[in-house]
């Protein structure tokens, strides 16, 4: 008795085992099949998201074309039926030459946040010097006033802080009056007068713009500053005031932050201003050989500008992030990479920003600590494995490289419309976080560029960074109109 019930214990155990085994085995291959999966996934989003040379080249010749076509339509009404860029000619008639020399204010405006600028330019020889930074936010109480209140409030703070960083050593500062240049980096709070002034018309001399100018230098008459504001303008034209002060081959600058822009100079026909400088709102840029994906799609459907912003939504800061948010949610729920149910704060829309994916892009160590930690702090996915995790710095540079070999694709475009590959020598440009502080990005920006170009043009074409920092085109603006003609009275 006691040997059979020996014997069936054994049995039992044997079964339970083979049992075990078996459950095993199908959690493995189950595991398996969901990491095949989440590759195939990731290998034809790659896929849809190559951005081959000739595929990038086909983008330029289309920005080309629709350079092209909004230039030579009258209004952007009409253009908007030829073209997705508005092509904006700014009212800035003057570049600097770098032989400007001085002390000169700025201020730059992005959402609700204002940021004032003074410094002295040496000559493009000689670094920027006696440099002073000051933000102020906007307050609620005066964001819910009218226009005027803002435009007050904005006038009173520009007059505090030249009060507080007089011009230096400059003979008869007393009695002329300043230039001062003003940029916009959009995207400007709503509730701002600014919003409507400087990208919703093709032509910079809109009564919107004007009025607002007039505005805001009768209310520094009113006060007693003796500056004068004497255009409105993204910071993107400050930026190619920049590189225009350091290097007389620079025609193009390009804004890759939170929002992207591009302007570009334009040779004119009028002999008192010999180019034209353009703001050419390329985000909207749209062609059918824009490498899309079905994330792309649902991203712009759920977007506050469905069909609208196209390049920008390939290219910025303000996208990245969120595509790849939605292609981890994808393997997440099709995979379960990430564990059996989906991380709730995965479903947040964009809760990934492009500082912090550049931090798991860019993480070399060998188990890829920083993208296990930024999805721990991010999506509170605190068990990923190391596959996991590999596949996360994957989808990473998939995006990456697109936004980045894109936006190279359109600097090459630029120098093309200008005749310049090869035949002149060109600088561009380039400003914002996105490219100052993204590595990766920079780097295939760059490569896209040589590629394109070949090794019989690449020297032709120079892509740098903006000189000074944040705000300052606003003070090589205002150095140009200095330089070129002495302030106004009124």
């Amino acid at each position: 008795m006691r040997n059979a019930v020996v014997v069936a214990a054994a049995v039992g155990t044997a079964v339970a085992v083979v049992a075990a085994g078996a459950l095993i085995k199908r959690w493995k291959l189950m595991k398996e099949q969901r990491l095949k999966h989440a590759r195939n996934i990731i290998r034809r989003f790659a896929r849809e998201c190559g951005t081959p040379v000739s595929k990038l080249w086909q983008v330029a010749d289309d920005l080309v074309s629709h350079m092209k076509a909004s230039l030579a339509s009258p209004s952007s009404d009409e253009s908007s039926s030829l073209s997705t860029l508005n092509m904006i000619i700014s009212n800035v008639t003057s570049l600097p030459n770098g032989d400007e020399e001085g002390f000169f204010y700025g201020v730059n405006l992005h959402g609700t946040n204002l940021l004032f600028l003074c410094a002295r330019l040496g000559g493009k020889n000689k670094p920027i010097s006696d440099l002073q930074r000051e933000e102020v936010s906007i307050p609620p109480h005066v964001l819910a006033g009218s226009s005027m209140e803002i435009t007050d409030f904005v006038v009173t703070e520009i007059a505090n802080f030249v009060s507080s960083h007089p011009v230096i050593d400059e003979d008869d500062n007393s009695k002329r009056k300043m230039n001062l240049g003003f940029t916009l980096s959009f995207p400007v709070d709503d509730a701002l007068p600014f919003t409507g002034t400087t990208f919703q018309r093709k032509n910079s001399n809109d009564p919107v713009r004007k009025g607002l100018m007039k505005d805001l230098n009768k209310a520094l008459k009113n006060l007693g500053t003796k500056m004068h504001v004497f255009a409105l303008v993204d910071e993107t034209i400050g930026g190619l005031a920049g590189g225009r002060y350091y290097n007389r081959d620079s025609v193009a600058a390009i804004t890759l932050a939170m929002r992207t822009n591009a302007a570009y100079t334009e040779p004119s026909e009028d002999p008192n201003s010999p180019e034209l400088v353009i703001s050419m709102e390329w985000g909207n840029f749209r062609s059918p050989h824009l490498p899309l994906t079905s994330f792309d799609t649902r991203l712009d459907s759920e977007s506050s500008n469905p069909g609208s912003g196209v390049f920008e939504k390939l290219i910025s800061g303000m996208y990245l992030g969120e595509i790849v948010r939605l292609v981890l949610l994808k393997l997440a729920h099709e995979t379960a990479l990430f564990g059996s149910k989906v991380p709730p704060k995965l479903m947040i829309p964009y809760g990934l920003s492009s500082p912090d994916m550049a931090a798991m892009h860019q993480d070399t160590s060998e188990d890829r600590e920083v993208v296990g930690e930024k999805l721990n702090e991010i999506f509170g996915i605190n068990n990923s494995s190391l596959v996991a995790r590999e596949l996360v710095a994957e989808v990473c540079d998939i995006v990456t490289e697109r936004g980045a070999r894109l936006a190279g694709a359109g600097i090459v475009g630029i120098i093309k419309k200008l005749d310049r590959i090869e035949k002149r020598k060109s600088v561009v440009t380039v400003e914002g976080g996105l490219y100052e502080h993204y590595r990766i990005f920079r780097n295939y920006l760059h490569s896209s560029v040589w590629q394109m170009l070949g090794k019989d043009f690449s020297d032709n074409v120079i892509v740098e960074h903006s000189h000074g920092g944040t705000g300052t085109g606003a003070l090589f603006l205002a150095a140009a109109q200095t330089h070129k003609s002495p302030s106004p009275d009124s």
